[in-house]
């Protein structure tokens, strides 16, 4: 290390008290981080590209700083899935430090990464207290049954109102409406665990579809019941 003329010239005063970083909250445990591998705890991150026609949520479960479990949900751009295919298997075995600075090829995942950092370095994990923290394989706790992301897709235009298309419990098939065409309730399948029947179960598609549809609301006092999609 190389020192101006002016510092060479400077009386050497010593150092007072030090003591160290703050300590965060991590797994149960207040650390005082000083490296990557003090850093341990599950939390996400969300982030959008620049023309923020799409957005990631990233969901890492890191222990002793390095990412064991990884979970990328993407909405809104074609080809941030096939970038999320390319991410989760990048991101896994590396550092959080190596995964900052990693291409994680799409914009709004290299975001997420970004301000999942920032919350994970200054112990905003979301297991911050849960002592031991949470085991892998708890990023799946995220996703619905049948392994599927929570998703809500709505529609909606001044000339012909409101069209539920996803909701929490699944894909809207019909629109329930009382006498003022106002929305009362809705019909819906759920795909996850509809798929989970057919493929895992080996339950006829028939059958599978009539056991994985629901309502919610007033469907069944409904004056018109629409398509949301086609009507």
């Amino acid at each position: 290390m190389e020192y101006t003329n002016e510092v060479e010239k400077m009386f050497c005063v010593t150092k007072g008290c030090n003591h160290g970083p703050a300590p965060i909250p991590e797994e149960g445990k207040w650390v005082q981080a000083k490296e990557i591998k003090d850093i341990s705890g599950l939390t996400h991150g969300v982030g959008w590209c620049a023309p923020q026609q799409g957005a990631c949520k990233l969901t890492l479960n890191i222990k002793n700083g390095v990412i064991e479990e990884a979970l990328v949900e993407t909405l809104g751009c074609t080809g941030m899935t096939h970038s999320a295919a390319m991410a989760a298997e990048i991101l896994t075995g590396k550092t959080i430090l190596e995964a900052l600075n990693t291409d994680l090829v799409c914009d709004a995942i290299n975001t997420a990464m970004r301000e999942l950092f920032l919350q994970i370095v200054y112990g905003r994990s979301q297991s911050a207290f849960s002592e031991g923290g949470l085991h892998i394989g708890a990023g799946l706790e995220d996703l619905g049954k049948g392994l599927r992301s929570q998703v809500a897709t709505m529609y909606s235009t001044s000339k012909k109102g409101v069209r539920y298309l996803e909701m929490a419990e699944g894909y809207v098939t019909r629109l329930g409406l009382d006498s003022n065409n106002e929305v009362i309730g809705y019909e819906f399948v759920k795909l996850g665990p509809m798929m989970e029947q057919i493929t895992i179960k080996g339950i006829s598609p028939e059958a599978a579809l009539k056991s994985c549809t629901g309502k919610y609301g007033r469907f069944d006092e409904a004056v018109t019941i629409i398509n949301p999609r086609v009507q």
